[in-house]
C-alpha cells in the first residue's frame, strides 16, 4: 500500500494528476488521492501550477482561453531538467525553481526553465511568488526581489523602476530571516525571533499598518511585536499570521470572508481569528482570496470565497468564519503534513501511519543550523583543522563574513526568550557566545582557527554591516563580538579589530546608535564590563608608542569615541573607573584634541589638571613676548560694597582682558595678590550673594533654614532694568573657576546640569523646591479620581503651560505631561533670559572651554569645594585625595551607600554635596587590613592611612556595603 495520499478540492483541481495517480474517492468536490510517485510540494499561481515530485522532477501546467474568454486548466506537462529540484514556487504565469545545489531557475509562458545570472553565485534556500514579482533568500541571509514594482513590492525604495534582475534588498541586511513571502503586490519577511516586516501594496490594509498607504521599503509590523509569529501566508489582498502558541491573525481584504471574522469588512491591523481560538492551528496557507488552517493532524478548516469549490465544504457560496472542510482523511494510517492553498485550488498531503506518531506537522524555521555559530561547531573546526582544513576555511568565511548568521546565533532560547527582543532586550545568551569563544585558546590548532575568524570579521564581516539595520536583530552583532574581541586580547591580538569594528559603530545612523546604546545599558555587568575592558585595554595600547605609529591617532580616536558612547548610553550603571585610562600624558597636545570630547577616560584629578595645564597655556599664550611678565586683569574693590564695586568695574572692563590671571586689590590696603587676595574676593561677594541676594540671584523661599538656602535665578518677569546684572553675575563665577577659586555659594545642581547642557528633572526640583516637587510626585502617584479632585490646570502662577492652559484640566491620562512642563516652566522656561545672559557670562569669565569635560556634581566640586573638615590630616593628603577620587568614581548606587555609611541616610542635605560636612578624621595606623568606620551622630568617616588607592577602594566599598559591621552608630 502506497504511504503518500493527496487531497485536492477547487477549480480543476483533478488536472495536475497524472494517468496513473489513482482517484480514490471522491466527496463534496474533494478528491481522495494515491498518486504513483511521490508529490512533494505543489505551488499554484493564477495561470500556473507546479507539482514537485518525490524525485526531485517537476510537472506543471498552464492555463488556456476557452471560447468563452475564461482560463481552463491545461496538459500537464514534464520538465526535463538536469538537476533535481527541492522547492518551487509560482506567481501569476511564472515558476521559480530552487535546485539541491542551490541554484535558482526561471520559468514564464514560454516553458522554458533559464537560470537566474544575477543569483548564479548565490546558494538559494527558499523563495516566495507574487503575482508578477519573486523573492528569494540565500544561505548566507541575503535577500534579493525582482519582477514588477507599481507598489513597492520589490522593496527597494520609492521610484525605483521594475527589473527582472535580481536586486539585493539592502535594507533588511543583517537580520536573520527564517521565512518569505508574496502576495498579490505585497511581500513579508519573517526575523527568527519574530519580528515581521511588510512592504508593497496596502490597499486593504495586508500589510497590517493601520492604514492604506503603499510601502515601497520595508516596514516593521510592530503590532505583531512579541507575538511569538512563526509563519505568515499571503493572498492576493490579504495575509494571515500563525503564531507559536497556535493563534492566528488575518488582516487586509475581507471582501469574499476571507479573514474569518464572520464578517465582510476590511481589517487595517492583523486581528486574531475568534472562532479558531484555542484550537491550536498547525498550519496555515492563502489562495488568492481563500484561506486554510490545519487544526491537529487531520482537520482543516476553509472561509473566504468559494464559488468554484475552493473551501472544500461541497458549496460555491462565500464563506466568512472559519468551519471545518469536507477534506476529512479517513484512514487513520494518514496525517496531513502540509496544507496548499493558490489561486482557487487548495491541497492537503498526507503521509503514513508510521509518520504520525510524530504529531501533527507544523511550520518550521528554515534557517539551516549550519549557519549559526556556537560552540560546538568551533569545536568542530579545531578538532578537524588539520584533516580538513579547506572545507573549514570555507565554512568559517561563509558564517563569520555574514551578519545575518552572526546575528542568529546565540540566541536565548529558554521558553522561548528570543521571541521577546525589543528595544530594551537583545534576545541573546551572552554567556554561550562566552563559552564558544573561549575555546579559541592558545594551542598551535585553536590558533590557526581563531586568526582565520580574526580575519574574515575585520576584512568581510565588519565592512559589510549596514549603518541602519531595520531592527534589533541586526544589531546583535555589536554585542557579540566583543566577546570574540576579548579572547583576542588575552593573546595579545584585536586592536585591528577594535578598530573595525569601532570603525562599524561610528557608521550606524544615529537611530540606530540609539537603539543600540539601549542595549548596551540592558547588558548584565559581566558583559558591559567586558565590552567597557576590552575598549579601554584598546586605548591603552594604542596610547603606548609603537602601536600609535602602526595605528595612527585616528584609531585612537575612533576606539576612544566609542568608548564615550558606551558611557554616556551606560551612565549610573558602569562604575567610572572602568572607563578611565591611566597615565594620560595631558601635556601631549595632539593626543589631548583628540580625547577632548571623551571626559569618560578621565578621573576628576586628571580632568581638573587638564582644566588647569589648558588654563595656564591660556594665559601665557595672552602675553606679547615670553621676555615679558604675565599680563594681568586687575580689580579694585571695596570690601564694604564688593559687589557693587566689583559688578561696576566688569561693566566698563575688556572682557578679552579676563583670559588674563585675576589680581584683586582691596581699596585702601596694601596686600599683594598671589592667590590669597582673589580667594579672599570670593569668599566675600558669595556671603554676599548667599545674604543679600542680587537682582539676578535670589535666595530660595521654600526653605526655612537660613544656613542651608539655595541660590537662584529670579523669574524673567521680576527684572525690572532693561538690561539684568545676569552676565556679570557669570562672570565672576566664570572667573572663580579660570583662577581656581572656590565661592560658597550655594547652588543646586541643577544649575550646573543647565551649565553642562544636561536635561533637568523632577529630581532636580525637589532639591530646589521639595515641597512643590513632593507634590508634583503626589499628583503622578494618586488614583484617577484623586487627580480629578486637585482641579488643577496647565497654569504655573497664572502662566500657561500651553495654549489656553487654564482651560485644559490635569487628568490622569495628561498628568505626566503636566508635570513635565511645570519642571521645565520652573527650572528653565521662567528663567530663560536670565541663564542665557549667566552662561553667556560664565563664558566670558572662563574663557577655557575643557571645563565641560566635567560632570556636574564634579563642577560644583570644583566651584564650591567639597567643603570637608579634615582632623589629622590635610586635603592635599594622598589618602584624602584617594578619597575622594574614589567617592567620585562610584556609581549612582554606591554614592548612596556611602551616604548611608557617614550620615544614616542616602539623602543628601539641602545644599547638596556642597553642604555635605563631613569630618574626615584620618588614623595614623600604616595598615591595611582595617576597613573604615563612622559616626553617623557626628558624621565622621575614621579613615585609616591605607598605602595604596586599590586598598582604599576595596576597603571602603566593603565597609559601605556592609555598613552595620563598622561601627555606623
Amino acid at each position: 500500500m502506497m504511504s503518500m495520499a493527496m487531497l485536492s478540492w477547487g477549480a480543476g483541481s483533478r488536472k495536475g494528476l497524472r494517468r496513473s495517480d489513482a482517484v480514490v474517492e471522491s466527496r463534496s468536490g474533494v478528491h481522495f488521492v494515491r498518486p504513483k510517485s511521490k508529490i512533494q510540494d505543489i505551488s499554484v499561481g493564477r495561470r500556473i501550477a507546479a507539482f514537485l515530485r518525490g524525485d526531485g522532477n517537476v510537472d506543471y501546467l498552464l492555463s488556456v482561453e476557452s471560447s468563452d474568454g475564461k482560463a481552463k486548466p491545461g496538459k500537464l506537462n514534464s520538465l526535463d531538467l538536469k538537476e533535481k529540484i527541492k522547492e518551487i514556487c509560482c506567481g501569476d504565469a511564472h515558476v521559480v525553481l530552487i535546485s539541491h545545489g542551490g541554484k535558482a531557475l526561471h520559468m514564464d509562458t514560454t516553458q522554458i526553465p533559464r537560470r537566474m545570472k544575477g543569483l548564479s553565485s548565490e546558494h538559494i534556500t527558499q523563495v516566495a511568488c507574487g503575482d508578477q514579482h519573486s523573492i528569494a533568500l540565500s544561505q548566507d541571509g541575503q535577500l534579493f526581489t525582482w519582477g514588477q514594482n507599481s507598489n513597492g513590492q520589490l522593496g527597494l525604495g520609492k521610484g525605483e523602476p521594475s527589473t527582472m534582475s535580481p536586486q539585493p534588498l539592502k535594507s533588511l541586511a543583517g537580520i536573520p530571516l527564517s521565512q518569505i513571502s508574496a502576495g498579490g503586490d505585497h511581500s513579508f519577511a519573517l526575523s527568527l525571533s519574530g519580528a515581521v516586516f511588510g512592504w508593497g501594496k496596502n490597499s486593504a490594509g495586508q500589510l497590517g499598518l493601520g492604514d492604506l498607504s503603499d510601502r515601497p521599503e520595508p516596514v516593521d509590523v510592530s503590532c505583531l511585536s512579541l507575538k511569538k509569529t512563526i509563519f505568515i501566508s499571503c493572498g492576493a489582498e490579504h495575509t494571515a499570521i500563525l503564531v507559536k502558541d497556535g493563534g492566528v491573525f488575518t488582516c487586509g481584504s475581507g471582501r469574499y470572508g476571507q479573514l474569518g471574522h464572520n464578517s465582510f469588512r476590511d481589517e487595517l491591523r492583523p486581528r486574531l481569528v475568534a472562532e479558531l481560538w484555542g484550537s491550536k492551528v498547525s498550519q496555515i496557507a492563502c489562495g488568492r482570496h481563500h484561506t486554510l488552517v490545519l487544526v491537529g493532524p487531520s482537520k482543516i478548516y476553509s472561509f473566504g470565497r468559494g464559488d468554484q469549490g475552493q473551501l472544500g465544504n461541497g458549496q460555491i457560496v462565500n464563506q466568512c468564519v472559519p468551519l471545518a472542510t469536507c477534506a476529512l482523511v479517513t484512514s487513520v494510517e494518514q496525517r496531513v503534513t502540509k496544507l496548499i492553498a493558490g489561486g482557487n485550488l487548495s491541497f492537503a498531503l498526507c503521509d503514513s501511519t508510521q509518520e504520525c506518531q510524530k504529531g501533527p506537522a507544523k511550520h518550521k524555521p528554515t534557517i539551516r543550523k549550519r549557519e549559526a555559530l556556537n560552540d560546538k561547531k568551533i569545536g568542530k573546526w579545531i578538532s578537524n583543522c588539520n584533516s580538513s582544513w579547506e572545507k573549514i576555511q570555507s565554512e568559517i568565511t561563509e558564517i563569520c563574513s555574514s551578519a545575518s548568521s552572526i546575528n542568529g546565533s546565540f540566541l536565548e532560547t529558554g521558553c522561548d526568550e528570543h521571541y521577546k527582543t525589543s528595544s530594551g532586550y537583545s534576545g541573546l545568551d551572552l554567556s554561550l557566545a562566552r563559552i564558544a569563544f573561549e575555546k579559541l585558546s592558545t594551542t598551535k590548532k585553536e590558533r590557526k582557527v581563531m586568526l582565520k575568524v580574526e580575519s574574515v570579521v575585520r576584512l568581510r564581516l565588519l565592512p559589510s554591516l549596514s549603518p541602519s539595520p531595520a531592527g534589533v536583530e541586526g544589531l546583535r552583532v555589536y554585542l557579540i563580538l566583543p566577546e570574540l574581541l576579548r579572547v583576542l586580547l588575552k593573546h595579545n591580538r584585536g586592536t585591528d579589530l577594535a578598530v573595525s569594528l569601532a570603525e562599524a559603530i561610528l557608521r550606524l545612523h544615529p537611530d540606530s546608535l540609539k537603539a543600540l546604546g539601549m542595549l548596551w545599558f540592558s547588558l548584565s555587568d559581566s558583559f558591559i564590563g567586558a565590552l567597557v575592558t576590552a575598549f579601554r585595554s584598546v586605548c591603552e595600547t594604542l596610547l603606548d608608542g609603537i602601536p600609535k605609529r602602526l595605528f595612527g591617532h585616528e584609531a585612537l580616536q575612533k576606539v576612544v569615541e566609542v568608548l564615550q558612547r558606551v558611557y554616556e548610553a551606560t551612565h549610573g550603571k558602569v562604575p567610572e573607573n572602568m572607563f578611565q585610562i591611566k597615565n594620560i600624558n595631558i601635556y601631549d597636545q595632539t593626543i589631548l584634541k583628540i580625547l577632548e570630547s571623551c571626559t569618560c577616560i578621565y578621573d576628576l584629578e586628571a580632568k581638573f589638571a587638564l582644566f588647569k595645564g589648558t588654563a595656564r597655556k591660556m594665559k601665557e599664550a595672552s602675553r606679547i613676548s615670553w621676555f615679558q611678565p604675565l599680563d594681568e586683569f586687575k580689580l579694585t574693590v571695596r570690601r564694604t560694597e564688593i559687589l557693587e564695586s566689583a559688578l561696576s568695574q566688569l561693566r566698563s572692563a575688556d572682557h578679552y582682558l579676563l583670559r588674563h590671571p585675576l589680581k584683586v586689590k582691596f581699596e585702601g590696603e596694601d596686600g599683594v595678590d598671589i592667590g590669597g587676595v582673589s580667594r579672599a574676593f570670593f569668599s566675600l561677594i558669595s556671603k554676599a550673594f548667599s545674604t543679600e541676594g542680587s537682582e539676578t540671584l535670589a535666595i530660595s523661599k521654600e526653605n526655612n533654614d537660613k544656613d542651608s538656602q539655595y541660590l537662584w535665578f529670579r523669574p524673567d518677569d521680576e527684572i525690572t532694568r532693561g538690561a539684568t546684572e545676569a552676565l556679570y553675575m557669570g562672570m565672576i563665577f566664570g572667573m572663580a573657576l579660570y583662577n581656581h577659586c572656590t565661592v560658597n555659594c550655594i547652588f543646586p545642581q541643577a544649575l550646573f546640569k543647565k551649565l553642562l547642557g544636561l536635561k533637568t528633572t523632577l529630581e532636580d526640583l525637589e532639591e530646589l523646591l521639595p515641597c512643590q516637587a513632593r507634590g508634583l510626585k503626589q499628583v503622578l502617584d494618586e488614583d484617577e479620581d484623586v487627580v480629578d479632585d486637585l482641579y488643577l490646570d496647565f497654569t504655573v502662577k497664572d502662566h500657561d503651560l500651553i495654549e489656553n492652559g487654564r482651560n485644559v484640566s490635569v487628568s490622569k491620562s495628561n498628568r505626566k505631561r503636566y508635570v513635565d512642563l511645570f519642571v521645565d516652566y520652573v527650572l528653565n522656561t521662567s528663567v530663560t533670559r536670565q541663564f542665557e545672559d549667566f552662561l553667556k557670562g560664565f563664558d566670558l569669565g572662563c574663557p577655557c572651554r575643557t571645563w565641560r569635560m566635567f560632570r556636574p556634581d564634579e563642577l560644583m566640586n570644583v566651584l564650591c569645594g567639597e567643603n570637608a573638615i579634615y582632623e589629622n590630616c590635610k586635603s592635599s593628603d594622598k589618602t584624602v585625595k584617594d578619597l575622594w577620587k574614589v567617592f567620585f568614581e562610584y556609581s549612582d548606587e554606591n554614592k548612596k551607600k556611602f551616604l548611608s555609611f557617614v550620615r544614616g541616610t542616602d539623602r543628601l542635605p539641602v545644599g547638596g554635596l556642597a553642604r555635605l560636612r563631613l569630618t574626615v578624621h584620618k588614623l595614623h595606623i600604616n595598615t591595611d587590613e582595617h576597613y573604615p568606620e563612622s559616626s553617623t551622630c557626628y558624621m565622621a568617616l575614621i579613615l585609616p592611612n591605607y598605602s595604596t588607592i586599590d586598598t582604599l577602594r576595596n576597603n571602603l566599598t566593603h565597609a559601605i556595603n556592609h555598613c552595620e559591621e563598622f561601627g555606623c552608630s
